[in-house]
């Protein structure tokens, strides 16, 4: 009784300009948590509601007259698979090259080396300056990898900003009295970077496989300079794609013209269109959502410690 008369003693006392304060600090991040959420809450609703509905606005807060239509529209698609799967491989192949390679690099800027500060500063500076893009494409070119699978995944390997979170994770968490142990044990470099310093950074790979991988998934601007066989393009340049004829009744080639055929007119295809721009935004928003909440409970401890200087 004695402890929790002190533990109430030492409760500090809320005022009435206190109380007031915490409510309207609590009903305005209410309005802005509503603000942020209630736009993806409408896509998903409106991806499963009736077209009428849609159109007619009567879709605002649950899924009117429950329909699966845009989703049938979309997955009809030809080449909406095939996109999918290189997309997946992209995505998975590319994060985790890019997550080594990364990891390889801030575990050598984390060292002591002749030249140190040239290196960084050399690294830092194509943060802010490059190229541009004719060279970047002629480059591209020369090396033989335009309109390859192998570009995918090599442009972008390395983000500046994630090797520098590496890096200084590297270096505040890993104290260098274990590489001196390991050196007395007779350990080089790469037994040390294998053996030691990947088995401790589990929370900064989970981060920088977030970070990589929604940036790979959301990638279409790459493909759209880089890939001319569409049977190469990634599940973004598709559904963009599908997206613009979604809205163009000129070409019959097109995916608007095809579903238009397909369901019987011109009309009817005008209606359940409107619709399936939804269903677009989720089949591509879900992955990333997804892989956000399975890596949560490690992201934000990474993002800290490899963000603040030790």
């Amino acid at each position: 009784m004695t402890a929790i008369a002190a533990k109430k003693a030492n409760r500090v006392r809320e005022t009435r300009k206190d109380r007031i304060f915490n409510a309207i600090n609590l009903a305005f991040w209410i309005l802005v948590l509503f603000i942020v959420l209630y736009p993806l809450w409408l896509i998903l609703i409106a991806s499963v509601s009736d077209p009428d509905a849609v159109l007619q606005a009567r879709v605002l807060l649950w899924p009117v007259d429950f329909s699966l239509m845009g989703y049938e529209a979309v997955l009809q698609h030809k080449e909406l698979w095939g996109s999918y799967l290189n997309s997946i491989f992209y995505t998975v192949a590319g994060s985790a090259l890019s997550v080594i390679v990364t990891l390889a690099a801030a575990y050598a800027l984390s060292r002591r080396f002749a030249g140190k500060r040239a290196v960084n500063l050399a690294i830092t500076f194509t943060m802010f300056f490059s190229g541009g893009l004719i060279p970047i494409f002629l480059n591209v070119r020369d090396l033989g990898l335009y309109d390859t699978r192998a570009v995918m995944i090599l442009m972008n390997l390395v983000s500046v900003w994630n090797l520098m979170v590496a890096r200084t994770y590297i270096q505040t968490s890993i104290p260098d009295e274990l590489y001196e142990a390991a050196v007395i044990d007779g350990a080089d470099h790469f037994t040390y970077f294998f053996k030691c310093v990947l088995p401790l950074s589990g929370t900064i790979v989970a981060v920088l496989s977030v970070y990589y991988g929604v940036a790979r998934w959301n990638d279409y601007f790459t493909g759209l300079v880089m890939l001319r066989d569409r049977s190469l393009y990634p599940l973004q340049l598709v559904l963009r794609e599908i997206l613009a004829s979604l809205t163009s009744t000129g070409s019959s080639d097109t995916f608007f013209a095809a579903y238009a055929d397909n369901m019987g007119g011109l009309q009817e295809a005008l209606r359940k269109a409107e619709v399936a721009k939804y269903c677009c935004i989720v089949v591509s928003t879900v992955p990333a959502v997804l892989l956000y909440i399975f890596m949560q409970k490690y992201f934000v401890k990474g993002v800290m410690i490899g963000s603040l200087k030790g």
